[in-house]
């Protein structure tokens, strides 16, 4: 497995990279025998260490976790212990996930856009209703199933997923609603 350890103005020590490492390790580990890469990231907030984590796995599935704590080691350890606890919970789904597939998720690439906020206007009519584009990136889209996508979407902690949908191609929209459940964009494309 590759790891990218890194800190917010923060000295990640060889020390701190290597329970980092172990500990990781071993939890992916325990629930995915394929390589796969991970990105942690601890940066300060107050008087608060914040450790955010990212673990790619080889079906092209993505998990993410966060925690805070005063202590460094303790923000690593509650960040990898809230990994741990989403991947157990989407066990058994993981190893149907990767039997079923032969290959690992296709990614498409799409144009992704950041728009500016109008706070300075709030109150008052806009001049225009385009909106000002401030940056111009690439995002890729999976092509996965529902069942999938709705399981991608909570292990990264996601909000909202878009995905290309498997069965007919089409993009598709799943999203954690209000009232806690999930719901399923799924546009008919008419002609």
């Amino acid at each position: 497995m590759r790891y990218q350890i890194s800190g917010k103005q923060i000295d990640v020590g060889d020390a701190l990279q290597s329970h980092v490492k172990t500990e990781l390790g071993q939890t992916i580990e325990k629930y995915s025998q394929r390589p796969t890469d991970a990105i942690m990231v601890f940066s300060r907030d107050a008087h608060e260490f914040v450790c955010e984590a990212t673990v790619h796995l080889s079906t092209g599935l993505t998990v993410s976790a966060r925690a805070a704590a005063t202590e460094i080691y303790a923000a690593a350890d509650a960040c990898i212990e809230k990994m741990d606890k989403q991947l157990r919970r989407y066990k058994r789904r993981l190893r149907d996930h990767h039997r079923d597939r032969s290959e690992p998720v296709e990614f498409a690439g799409a144009p992704m856009y950041v728009l500016a906020a109008n706070e300075e206007d709030e109150g008052r009519e806009p001049e225009t209703l385009q909106p000002m584009i401030i940056a111009e990136m690439e995002t890729k889209i999976p092509s996965l199933s529902v069942g999938e996508a709705v399981m991608q979407m909570e292990l990264a902690g996601a909000p909202v997923l878009v995905f290309r949908n498997e069965k007919h191609g089409g993009v598709n929209v799943v999203h954690r609603r209000e009232d806690g459940n999930v719901g399923w964009i799924d546009p008919v494309n008419t002609k």
